[in-house]
């Protein structure tokens, strides 16, 4: 999923967010701190949340059902594998993907999984500790190739 693709389904999210939480629109403009006519504009399909907007929404609605279902979970990992995309950072240890993920395959120490619904990839080290993310499987794997050349 492209950066441009997230932000359009939160865009379509938003008032199933909205209507899942029974706000408002005036109730739910101000949470994500925006003018009811900026959100009505959104719902209606004519304006956009923008990065920081889509971002803004799945952080303040973490908790969200409507969310979880669509992203696969809690929306961290996706806007982080979007973020980062073509960057190499440092992730804290997950829990291992126990259950929105599964294996794709192992190699040495190195776990990729998937998610099952946001589709995206992530590598584990031995210690579930996430080492890199992305939508494209060939990345994966080339990162994984570089991980074992390190490490071998």
């Amino acid at each position: 999923m492209t950066r441009e693709e997230f932000i359009e389904e939160m865009n379509r999210q938003l008032k199933l967010v909205r209507t899942e939480y029974n706000f408002t629109q005036d109730v739910m403009a101000k949470v994500l701190g925006i003018s009811k006519k900026t959100l009505v504009e959104i719902e209606k399909g004519r304006v956009s949340l923008g990065w920081s907007g889509a971002v803004a929404l799945c952080t303040i609605f973490s908790g969200s059902q409507v969310l979880s279902g669509k992203l696969g979970g809690e929306a961290g990992d996706m806007i982080r594998a979007i973020a980062f995309q073509d960057l190499k950072p440092t992730y804290p240890k997950t829990m291992g993907g126990k259950v929105w993920w599964r294996v794709i395959e192992k190699s040495g120490e190195y776990t990729v999984q998937q998610n099952i619904l946001s589709q995206h990839y992530r590598i584990l080290d031995a210690e579930d500790g996430r080492v890199f993310s992305s939508f494209d499987i060939t990345e994966i794997r080339n990162r994984l190739k570089e991980l074992e050349g390190i490490y071998e």
